[in-house]
Order: C-alpha cells, then structure tokens, then sequence
C-alpha cells in the first residue's frame, strides 16, 4: 500500500514537472534564411565581422539586439569567453558570464515552442542564456565550427556572418583559455568597439 502511495506521488511530481515545461514546436518545414538587418561588430585593432540577422525567423531575439547596439550597450564590451572550434562569447557587462541587459526574453527555438530551425552551422550567431529557457538577455556567441548536435532546438540562431568569418577564425584559434570553460584574462579579450545595425538590402 505504502509503495503504491509513493509511485503515485511520484508520477504527478513527474506530470507537473512536465506540464511546466514548453512543447517543443512542430515544424512542418525547415526555416528558411531571410536577412532582415545588417550588424557590423566593430572589433578594437583587429577589424570588422558583418552579420545578417532573420528578423523572420526570431523576431523578439533580433528587436532586442537592434535595440541593444543602437543604444551602445555593447561599446566597449568583450568577448570574454573562447573555445577553439567551437564559439566566441560577448555581450556580458559584468564579463564573467552572469551579466546582462536587465531584461530577458523568450527563447525562440523549437524546444521553447517555436518553430526556428536556423541551425548552428559555422558562422551562426545565437544567444547565449542559462538553463531557463526564457534568460537571454544580451549576451551572443559567434559559432566557429558547425555544432548542430549540440545547439540545435535548444539555443535561439538569429543569423550568421556573411563577411569577416576569418577574423572569427583568428580570434578563436589565438584564444587561450584559462580553464575549460573557456574563460579569457581580461587583458586578452577582443573588445567590441561598437556595433551598428542598417537594414538588410540585396
């Protein structure tokens, strides 16, 4: 008796939990890459790395960066965590990983519910975030080699570099990490002199 009391305590503490999470999207067909901005990030003494961002296919993910680089949050940034073949990380105020904008917003990929399958080719831009789905806020990182497996449906892409991708590759493989994690002294951190958005034209 006492056993069956405790697996059906157990199996509505299982339905709870997963009734608080989001559905993950169906997706009828994959998205298709449609640029609706222009960011060029301004790298101090090292040159300038364009993105096209889908204001299509993550609509709130590109509003908040638009808004972010219009208003100079990111001047004076860095990229303050770098892992060789995988990703270049910045956007971070505080630059120890835990800083943002003071704002958060939905993650726009297929595991929060909606249906953005751009992936996380070489080039890709996305938005880092902590283990909450909706804690984006302004940090982003530049995907140095492809990692689908690893990204795909669980981190918002919201664009890929179309011009720049070698400065990306010198920065990645120059990068020395003080732990695994990635983390960059502060003294050898690309720093992101400004970034200015326009609009995408063909």
């Amino acid at each position: 008796m006492k056993k069956r009391a405790f697996l059906t305590i157990l199996l509505t503490l299982l339905l709870l939990t997963a009734c608080g999470k989001p559905k993950p999207a169906v997706v009828d067909e994959p998205t298709v890459f449609t640029p609706t901005h222009v960011a060029d990030i301004f790298i101090r003494d090292m040159g300038v790395i364009r993105v096209e961002l889908d204001g299509n296919a993550a609509p709130e993910t590109v509003k908040n960066f638009v808004a972010l680089a219009e208003s100079a949050f990111y001047d004076n940034l860095t990229f303050h965590r770098i892992i060789n073949g995988f990703m270049m990380q910045g956007g971070d105020p505080k630059g120890n990983g835990f800083g943002g904008s003071g704002t958060t917003i939905k993650g726009e990929f297929v595991n929060n519910g909606v249906p953005n399958t751009l992936s996380h080719t070489r080039g890709a831009i996305s938005m880092a975030r902590s283990e909450e789905y909706d804690s984006a806020s302004s940090q982003f990182f530049i995907v140095h080699q492809d990692a689908r497996g690893d990204l795909d449906g669980d981190y918002a892409v919201f664009g890929y570099v179309s011009e720049g991708m070698e400065l990306v590759d010198t920065i990645c493989e120059n990068a020395k990490p003080m732990d695994k994690n990635g983390l960059i002294a502060v003294e050898n951190r690309p720093r992101i002199e400004t970034i200015t958005m326009s609009e995408y034209k063909e």
